[in-house]
């Protein structure tokens, strides 16, 4: 079933009309829970890994926890819906390289909008380490990038990746999704060093307008016509926790591109009035502009079906260089 975005409450350059000349298009991808396959676009699934490659692993030393939850304890656990049950942390034997844990891929085919890597590749494969790094546990990720032909005439393919035994979280291990691409358009965050200064403080005053007038069911800019919560690739940065950042390139200095942003919930407290029409209650159809009341069809499999989470319930934003795809990719978490 496709997911269809629907019409913002209000134009954005009716009330901004300077922001048509900042308009972008981003890529919703709409994860839901599924069964996708090793050469699908998907959050959570098999990834296309031929069988003599080497799964990546992290080397750097890991924090030590408490307790931990075993893969297919948290499966099992899902399946019947209930909380899995954790396990004391093994004292002896924990130590070493830790397998990624893969958290999508995406073919060019399939998402539009998505940028071509190293070499022309258009397949990207997302990884995280399951454990934490350094004494603020830091998280780790890691970006693979193929040819999907090339990949596809491998004979044999790694169908049973390794594990770590434990992970710290239950929310460390996705949710297998199927992916449903909708391009939208998408306006800049509404924060210094994001748009001009004029264009934010007439943002401000609608936005407290609206408040007055509508209370806690009031539209806001950030909220409703700017950035679309989700997994989403391209468009821009959504700056939420940390402001706006400038995201250099390590290698050579130059402005990093975003590639692709993952969310742990597709909607959430003011976002509401981004749920597809097709999650939305069909007698609540006319709530397309109400934060408060909104029925969802599906409930949890809509509002956060990957069961994934970075940091504090952040977007994690992945930026590469686009003067050379060979350099390394930069993460920020927002």
């Amino acid at each position: 079933m496709k997911r269809t975005t629907p019409g913002r409450p209000v134009s954005v350059e009716a009330v901004f009309p300077e922001l048509a000349a900042w308009r972008g298009r981003t890529t919703r991808l709409h994860p839901r829970p599924g069964r996708p396959g090793a050469r699908d676009s998907h959050v959570g699934g098999p990834m296309l890994w031929p069988d003599g490659d080497a799964w990546p692993v992290c080397r750097e030393p890991h924090l030590p926890e408490a307790e931990g939850y075993a893969p297919d304890e948290i499966r099992r656990a899902r399946a019947a819906g209930v909380p899995p049950s954790g396990r004391p942390w093994p004292r002896v034997g924990a130590d070493g390289p830790v397998p990624f844990v893969g958290l999508a891929q995406l073919f060019r085919r399939d998402v539009p909008g998505l940028a071509a890597g190293p070499g022309g590749a258009d397949l990207v494969q997302l990884f995280r380490c399951p454990l934490a790094h350094g004494p603020h546990h830091e998280p780790r990720y890691r970006l693979h990038w193929r040819r999907a032909e090339e990949a596809e005439r491998a004979g044999r393919f790694l169908t049973a990746p390794p594990e770590v035994a434990l992970l710290r979280w239950e929310h460390e291990l996705p949710e297998p999704c199927v992916l449903h691409p909708e391009e939208v358009d998408t306006y800049p965050w509404a924060e210094e060093g994001s748009l001009p200064a004029e264009s934010i403080a007439r943002i401000d005053a609608w936005d407290e307008a609206q408040e007055r007038e509508h209370g806690p069911d009031a539209l806001s800019y950030q909220y409703d016509l700017s950035i679309p919560p989700g997994w989403r690739v391209g468009g821009f940065p959504s700056w939420a926790s940390t402001g706006p950042m400038v995201v250099e390139c390590a290698s050579c200095g130059a402005p990093m591109r975003l590639l692709l942003t993952a969310e742990g919930y597709e909607t959430q407290g003011p976002s509401c009035s981004w749920v597809p029409l097709e999650d939305r209650d069909r007698f609540r159809r006319d709530g397309a502009s109400s934060r408060v009341g909104m029925s969802i069809r599906g409930g949890d499999a809509v509002i956060r079906p990957t069961r994934l989470r970075f940091g504090r319930d952040r977007d994690l934003m992945v930026f590469v260089c686009p003067a050379d795809g060979e350099h390394p990719p930069r993460w920020a978490l927002s």
